[in-house]
């Protein structure tokens, strides 16, 4: 696993040039993407296994000016077709067409068949009555309501049989495999309809970039073949080498507390030991090590 840290670490000086926004810091979106490839092994697998679609990813946040953080839950890291992309929530394109000044507030909403709909007109809030507590019935459609930075209302309605003829010409959903179709159906609906909303809503490049992103076959804008692919057989190996590379570095450092003639060395030597093997069963040979040779200075 320390290699994908460290894979991470080393997109930061492609991430940076293409900030957008100055609220995406690489320190944070660093430890975001970190967190989700160490929560799951298999989006780390795949990230190793096709660099170049798992740095895209990354630096699409900086590209699109939206954030990993898994609190907002307005973009994620996820697998498809065979690599890793930005997936774009429903919420981030209302928070980028917000943050970026094209409308005041909007909201995505589910219409089940037990409710009472109506719509007065585009530029006008729709009536939607909701029994909350009752039996709903089945979701037959979902509408996008937003007000401009000029006060008026844009709604956009579409029907189930208009988000289905959407959703089967989806690569993933015709796969049958890791499409949100699949897991978190009415999250698309709502996804559908602000993508379709958002083509009458003002113009706004940040909010573009994301719709166009989405549309495109999942790796985004950024394309160049920067990094190489490596197959299974070559990421174990690699991992193998990142593993002996880490073993030795700390042993070096072990040496060094050994050395130390004086409390503060130890100090600063035990501090860059702790650091570099931080989530790592290594670190309890350090702690051994620091114990043995600071109980020398407390005499």
């Amino acid at each position: 696993m320390s290699n994908i840290v460290q894979f991470v670490e080393d997109q930061r000086e492609l991430f940076l040039p293409k900030v957008i926004d100055d609220s995406v810091s690489w320190d944070r979106e660093k430890q975001f993407a970190i967190q989700a490839f160490q929560q799951n092994d298999y989006l780390a697998k795949i990230a190793l296994g096709n660099p170049v679609a798992a740095q895209n990813a990354i630096i699409n946040v900086a590209a699109i000016g939206i954030t990993l953080n898994p609190a907002q839950k307005l973009a994620y890291l996820v697998p498809r077709n065979g690599g890793i992309c930005l997936d774009i929530r429903y919420m981030g394109l209302m928070h980028l067409a917000m943050e970026t000044g094209s409308i005041r507030w909007g909201q995505a909403v589910i219409v089940y068949s037990g409710d009472t709909f109506k719509r007065i007109g585009i530029d006008k809030s729709p009536l939607h009555e909701v029994d909350e507590f009752g039996d709903r019935g089945e979701p037959v459609g979902a509408y996008c309501v937003v007000k401009t930075s000029d006060g008026d209302y844009l709604t956009e309605t579409m029907k189930r049989e208009d988000i289905h003829a959407i959703r089967d010409r989806s690569q993933g959903y015709k796969s049958g495999k890791n499409s949100p179709w699949l897991t978190d159906e009415l999250e698309m609906w709502r996804k559908t309809v602000v993508k379709r909303a958002s083509k009458y809503w003002p113009k706004v490049e940040r909010l573009n970039n994301a719709v166009s992103y989405l549309n495109d076959s999942g790796e985004g804008f950024e394309k160049e073949p920067v990094m190489p692919h490596y197959s299974e057989d070559e990421i174990k190996q690699l991992e193998q080498e990142s593993k002996q590379e880490l073993e030795d570095q700390v042993n070096e450092l072990l040496d060094k507390m050994e050395l130390c003639e004086s409390f503060d060395q130890l100090k600063a030597v035990f501090k860059d030991a702790y650091l570099l093997t931080k989530g790592n069963p290594l670190k309890k040979n350090v702690q051994i090590e620091y114990n043995k040779h600071k109980a020398k200075f407390d005499e």
